[in-house]
């Protein structure tokens, strides 16, 4: 049976540097990112020690493979709700806990969102008089640049890899058409003759190779970076960099819940016990054709000679997840009650593609962010060349409430204003987030650094003592509350654990 699906996000925000002479995105965000820690009642950094991006899942590098560096001079901090906040490259980059539930993971992608606003405040209060920052939930800065959203699933091991990947594949090219984040243009060097007004995602114009380690350049659809952060022999974690950075909840609901499902019916082999393979014949140029095929009718060639539309795909994934739903269940997606929901949008939202795309204007970004710029265009007899409609696509984006034009879309919310807050400084209940989270609230002091995996202590004159972490559902507040709620001090909750 299919493991439970531990989930993740990892967002590179945009930053823009207004009224510096000389601006420089790497200090910025650090100025970002700093402003928000220093005003923590705790600061702890993030342990390196067991960060391996350049480990292939393949067991091999292409020649000239370039993983992504370890830059441990940067901003590098771990928040009480049990998240990563860091500087990765020239971006300030937010990471969310661990989450065992397709509605965790919206949840704190929200309360990644509302830390940045925060921080976007604080920076203001230390800058030169004519600076600001402007943030970007995005995905690229229409200069030919861009950056990541990535997802993280939990995974079987003695899974074959060339099995994820020929029947991921077909889900990630075609899922664009529900979780694309919508772009004014192209940044493509070549488009094929098609011309490209307007298209589905953000991200289709980088991506170069069907497989591969890199993730910033010669970026693969499916990536094969091999640190799972948990018991290696037992897990991997598929890192996916396709996805858009999404403001809807909805969009990033379906995103990741729709993306559990199939990675759990690969793992139960169902694809090929229902004798179903869609397999494509050209991954990275489909995927281009997709995002730019805003009427979502041009087909796209399979490896076997057939041709299909990429909502008839997803129509084909949802026809076998709600099958697999009835003969192995939803446990691996967090229950029947989050996996039914899962498959119920997923259909709503396939049927309003199919009828009228423009019905799902509260719902998906590409759709809303389409017509509020359609709109302006037709409004001021704008061409879509025009740099005020690049504008508006940005603006769409800002993470400030008051400036973004995703505030003002009208957009469903999935979740209660309330419960974000609460996520801003509280860790998720249902992993190993929640001991490294209150572990932080309790003991920050006695803290050195933290990561995914374990807690490291400062004990004084004693040697750094690590709490190891393997397993990524445990440290759940049922296996530690009592234990946290017994003991005193750091020395004496490492004396228990027998570290």
């Amino acid at each position: 049976m299919a493991i439970v699906k531990v989930l993740g996000l990892e967002t590179e925000y945009g930053i823009i540097i207004r009224g510096a002479a000389d601006p420089n995105p790497i200090a910025a965000s650090s100025t970002l990112i700093n402003a928000y820690v220093a005003e923590l009642t705790r600061r702890v950094t993030w342990d390196f020690e067991d960060e391996t991006p350049g480990r292939d899942a393949r067991g091999f590098a292409r020649d000239g493979a370039m993983p992504p560096e370890v830059e441990t001079h940067l901003v590098n901090a771990v928040l009480t709700n049990g998240a990563r906040y860091y500087v990765d490259h020239a971006h300030p980059e937010f990471s969310t806990p661990e989450c065992a539930d397709v509605w965790d993971v919206v949840l704190y992608d929200k309360a990644g969102e509302l830390i940045l606003a925060r921080s976007v405040e604080a920076a203001a209060r230390s800058l030169p008089p004519g600076q600001s920052l402007v943030v970007l939930k995005n995905n690229s800065d229409g200069k030919g640049n861009s950056y990541g959203t990535h997802e993280n699933y939990l995974m079987d091991r003695a899974l074959p890899f060339a099995r994820i990947v020929q029947h991921v594949m077909p889900h990630f090219v075609t899922r664009q058409i529900f979780t694309g984040a919508g772009k004014v243009g192209t940044e493509a060097p070549s488009t094929g003759g098609i011309d490209v007004r307007y298209q589905l995602t953000q991200r289709a114009d980088f991506f170069e190779e069907e497989v591969g380690l890199e993730t910033t350049l010669k970026r693969p659809i499916v990536n094969t970076r091999d640190e799972p952060h948990c018991d290696s022999g037992k897990y991997r974690r598929l890192h996916v960099i396709v996805g858009d950075a999404n403001m809807s909840e909805v969009a990033t609901f379906l995103k990741v819940g729709t993306t559990a499902l199939v990675l759990s019916m690969i793992e139960d082999d169902w694809f090929a016990r229902a004798g179903r393979d869609f397999t494509l014949q050209a991954p990275v140029a489909s995927m281009r054709r997709v995002s730019y095929d805003v009427g979502l009718t041009r087909p796209i060639p399979l490896a076997d000679g057939r041709s299909m539309t990429a909502l008839e795909m997803q129509w084909e994934h949802l026809d076998l997840a709600r099958k697999y739903a009835e003969d192995r269940g939803l446990d691996s997606v967090g229950g029947a009650e989050t996996g039914n929901e899962v498959l119920r949008r997923w259909e709503q939202v396939l049927a309003g593609l199919e009828s009228d795309p423009m019905s799902l204007v509260s719902q998906l970004d590409w759709v809303a962010k389409y017509r509020m710029i359609e709109g302006y265009r037709e409004r001021h007899g704008l061409a879509w060349d025009s740099p005020k409609l690049a504008a508006l696509d940005l603006q769409y984006h800002d993470v400030r409430p008051e400036r973004s034009l995703y505030a003002r879309a009208g957009m469903e919310k999935l979740l209660d204003p309330a419960s974000v807050v609460r996520a801003v400084t509280e860790p998720p209940e249902t992993t190993r987030a929640y001991f490294r989270g209150k572990c932080l609230q309790r003991w920050a002091s006695s803290i050195a650094a933290a990561n995914w995996d374990s807690v490291v202590f400062d004990l004084g004159q004693d040697p750094l003592r690590r709490v190891p972490m393997m397993e990524p559902l445990r440290g759940t507040r049922a296996h530690v509350e009592e234990l946290l709620g017994s003991v005193t001090s750091p020395a004496e909750l490492l004396d228990r654990l027998g570290s």
